[in-house]
């Protein structure tokens, strides 16, 4: 496991387009910050990657030459479930968001907005947030199949207060505002909530809340 300072996010970025993924390697070395420990052109390469250096985020490109991107962001997930996993892709088709939540992403970039965005994308990603829009959220979870009833029987009123939220696309800061809590009170009832609901990010806690029926459908705020 690669050694850090308690204040550097380290990334592995998996894509076989070499020059797209170099291209943000140099983005991102200007961020003090955030260190890009490797870069890998094929999933299975990108997954020893991760076995050897254990970041904080992966960035994995939807469409990889040996397997799909959501086969390696499953595989990761499973394997190292306090690595989020962040989905590169050209297209924002619902089908493929909705594979992206399943298969336990934090959220995804498109390629054309990856640039501008990466490197705050890469610091709510190690943190635990969502990147997914208010908007895009309330329009993919009723898409979201539903399964494991029963789940999240044990969660307080509070939870539930904070876990709707969270259905909204609020982050942290958003919520304490709200509630008139603490940012590091905010983030103890999230991760509570998470390890009820045996989620690794805020978005795949939504999803298996949607899923179990916990949440109602919310709409964008």
């Amino acid at each position: 496991m690669l050694d850090r300072g308690p204040d550097q996010v380290t990334v592995v970025i998996i894509d076989d387009h070499r020059m797209f993924a170099q291209s943000l390697a140099r983005l991102l070395a200007d961020e003090v910050d955030i260190t890009v420990v490797a870069t890998a052109g094929t999933g299975a390469e990108g997954i020893a990657a991760v076995a050897r250096l254990q970041p904080q985020v992966v960035l994995v490109d939807f469409q990889m030459p040996d397997q799909d991107g959501l086969a390696i962001a499953s595989e990761i997930r499973q394997r190292y479930p306090s690595t989020m996993v962040v989905m590169l892709t050209g297209s924002s088709d619902d089908r493929l968001l909705l594979a992206a939540i399943d298969a336990g992403c934090a959220g995804f970039l498109t390629k054309d907005r990856a640039a501008p965005e990466l490197a705050d994308a890469i610091r709510m990603a190690a943190v635990g947030e969502a990147l997914i829009s208010a908007a895009t959220l309330a329009r993919l979870l009723p898409k979201i199949r539903s399964r494991h009833r029963g789940l999240g029987s044990d969660l307080t009123q509070r939870e539930r207060e904070i876990l709707g939220l969270l259905a909204r696309g609020w982050s942290n800061k958003a919520i304490a505002s709200e509630l008139f809590l603490s940012v590091n009170t905010v983030r103890n009832y999230v991760q509570y909530v998470l390890n009820k609901l045996g989620a690794h990010s805020k978005l795949e806690a939504v999803a298996t809340a949607v899923r179990a029926g916990i949440l109602d459908f919310p709409t964008a705020v």
